[in-house]
């Protein structure tokens, strides 16, 4: 069964953003494209939807949708794109939509309305129990900032892609993290750019030159021997590794900067309470500007 993009639109800047990426990445993995207005007030069939109470959320909620369903197709005739109108909340809706999609697209920090995607805890709650990868949107993005500048540093949508960056742990599995950000990489045929953060536990005083090397030289070691079989998989895609002393919340945020997406972990928990993001992902989702991707992993 094919899986869909799916965005999810609330009438926001960030969500409009969110869906114009969706689109462009719908195109690179020739999927279709499925956009979604959730509001748990719209009427069942059996409703009377003559209310004005009802009318005006209604037109708000036909209006966003065909405004964004309007403007894809003409930026993106090639593109097969649906547009449906779900009667639940927001998150719920999100949630049962991500089960069936090959990537669910949101924006970042959208604002509250009717219908508001984004408003409250929505956002968070969904990158965190999703199945599925997220990719969270900032307002503003375009397919410009997917791509380096021109010759004279100019914005420009000619130019190669930008690279991807994916933050990464050694010691643990992240299967599915590496293979989303070498395929990321691939489709845009484009460098991967490898992120680790490392320090010395301040176990007893200030580690000396021979123990930081020690760390330093293992966790090189470590990190190849993760990514030799994803570069073993993905002849074409060249990496770069990129390993940064610090706090991994504190260091990746700059670490992460220049690229044109940025892929994190998110570790697979069956609690259906609480966040659950951590506090590496929860400072790249609020720092980092590029869309970031939210993948889930054992």
């Amino acid at each position: 069964m094919t899986r869909p993009v799916v965005a999810g639109l609330d009438g926001s800047r960030e969500s409009l953003a969110a869906a114009d990426w969706a689109a462009r990445e719908a195109l690179r993995r020739d999927l279709p494209l499925r956009l979604v207005h959730a509001w748990e007030g719209l009427p069942d069939d059996d409703g009377d939807a003559g209310l004005p109470e009802i009318r005006a959320p209604q037109y708000h909620a036909r209006r966003v949708l065909r405004g964004a369903l309007d403007l894809l197709n003409a930026r993106y005739p090639r593109l097969y794109t649906a547009a449906e109108q779900v009667r639940m909340q927001p998150a719920p809706a999100l949630l049962a939509e991500a089960e069936s999609a090959e990537l669910l697209v949101i924006g970042n920090q959208g604002t509250s309305g009717v219908g508001g995607f984004l408003s409250g805890s929505v956002a968070p709650t969904v990158v965190a129990h999703a199945d599925r990868p997220v990719v969270l949107v900032r307002a503003g993005e375009t397919v410009e900032d997917e791509h380096l500048p021109d010759g004279s540093r100019r914005a420009s949508a000619a130019t190669p892609f930008r690279d991807v960056a994916v933050a990464v742990e050694t010691g643990r599995p992240c299967d599915d993290v590496l293979d989303f950000a070498f395929h990321a990489a691939e489709l845009r045929k484009t460098p991967l750019r490898v992120l680790h953060a490392w320090h010395v536990p301040l176990v007893k005083g200030l580690p000396g030159v021979e123990e930081r090397t020690r760390i330093r030289t293992a966790t090189e070691r470590q990190l190849t021997e993760l990514l030799e079989p994803w570069q073993e998989k993905y002849p074409g895609v060249v990496v770069r590794e990129n390993l940064h002393e610090g706090r991994a919340a504190h260091v990746l945020v700059h670490a992460a900067g220049g690229a044109g997406l940025l892929v994190v972990g998110r570790r697979r928990r069956r609690t259906a309470v609480g966040m659950h993001t951590g506090p590496v992902a929860h400072a790249l989702f609020h720092h980092v500007r590029p869309p970031v991707v939210s993948v889930p992993h054992d």
